[in-house]
């Protein structure tokens, strides 16, 4: 496998892997024992780790990089928390996690354009009213904010400007 990007969700006891390769292509999905990722990726060829910016990140994060790989840590926190039993999963709130300047800014911005969004008829804005619907507006603003993030992050890794017509795909998502 030749992989370029690999992105790692860290969890308590284990963590799920993907790995991309040069033309974006998911060449890996794996779950794996929180022991065993170090040597999972130190196997790898060098390339981009990406994590959440968690309590852990930052200490693996200096392994990685010891092993010749390039990190990359999110400090965002918008991910809700979730309680599984049964195999049913409860979204629980947001997590504390991450840079709180950051969170603030894109919830606040959230906020400030939920009234303009849920006036347009946009993918976007048909995403926005049909999930203020069935949530309160809290949920929808830290909603929006998370869907937000993966926008300027797609377009800060693409070093592209945002094109209004792939929304319809990232509402999707």
């Amino acid at each position: 496998m030749d992989m370029v990007i690999v992105g790692i969700d860290l969890g308590k006891n284990s963590c799920s892997v993907v790995g991309m390769d040069a033309a974006g292509w998911v060449v890996l999905r794996r779950r794996l024992w929180r022991g065993t990722l170090e040597s999972f990726v130190g196997e790898l060829g060098p390339c981009i780790v990406a994590m959440e910016a968690c309590c852990g990140a930052h200490h693996l994060g200096r392994i990685f990089a010891a092993r010749g790989h390039e990190v990359r840590l999110m400090s965002l926190g918008l991910v809700p928390r979730q309680m599984t039993t049964g195999g049913k999963s409860r979204l629980l709130g947001i997590s504390k996690r991450g840079n709180r300047y950051w969170r603030k800014n894109l919830i606040h911005g959230a906020r400030a354009a939920l009234p303009y969004l849920v006036e347009r008829d946009t993918p976007l804005g048909r995403w926005a009213r049909g999930l203020l619907e069935r949530a309160q507006k809290n949920v929808v603003v830290v909603a929006l904010a998370a869907k937000l993030a993966r926008i300027a992050w797609a377009v800060l890794a693409r070093g592209c400007d945002y094109d209004a017509r792939f929304e319809a795909a990232v509402v999707a998502a």
